[in-house]
C-alpha cells in the first residue's frame, strides 16, 4: 500500500507565494508520473502540473509561468512552487503519483493524497 501526504498549504494574499510538498511512502518500488491536481469549490478536479521521472514537465495554461513543479526521485517527493498567486488559485491541491509497488510486476497504480487547502485572499 502507498500513502501520499501533502503539506505546505495555507492562506496567502494575492501576489504571494506558497510551496507545496508531497511525499510517497509504503510499498514504493518506482514512481513514474507525479502531478498536482486541484479542485475549487463547485468545480471538477483539474490538472495543474505534472512531471515525469526524467523531469519533463507539463502545466495547465492557467498556471504556466507562475507555478513550477519539481521532484526528488531519491526521496519520493514532488513539489509545487506557486508564485504570483491569484484568488482563482484557491482550491484543494491533491498530489498524484503513478506507483509501481511490486518488484515482480511492472504494473503501476494511481495513488492520491488527501489534499491540502490553498486559499488566496484578494
Amino acid at each position: 500500500q502507498v500513502q501520499l501526504v501533502e503539506s505546505g498549504g495555507g492562506l496567502v494574499e494575492a501576489g504571494g507565494s506558497l510551496r507545496l510538498s508531497c511525499v510517497a511512502s509504503g510499498s514504493v518500488v518506482r514512481i513514474y508520473i507525479m502531478a498536482w491536481y486541484r479542485q475549487a469549490p463547485g468545480k471538477e478536479r483539474e490538472l495543474a502540473a505534472a512531471i515525469t521521472r526524467g523531469g519533463d514537465t507539463n502545466y495547465s495554461d492557467s498556471v504556466k509561468g507562475r507555478f513550477t513543479i519539481s521532484r526528488d526521485n531519491a526521496e519520493n517527493m514532488v513539489y509545487l512552487q506557486m508564485n504570483r498567486l491569484k484568488s482563482e488559485d484557491t482550491a484543494v491541491y491533491y498530489c498524484y503519483a503513478a506507483v509501481r509497488s511490486s518488484a515482480v510486476s511492472s504494473k503501476s497504480f494511481d495513488s492520491w493524497g488527501r489534499g491540502t487547502q490553498v486559499t488566496v485572499s484578494s
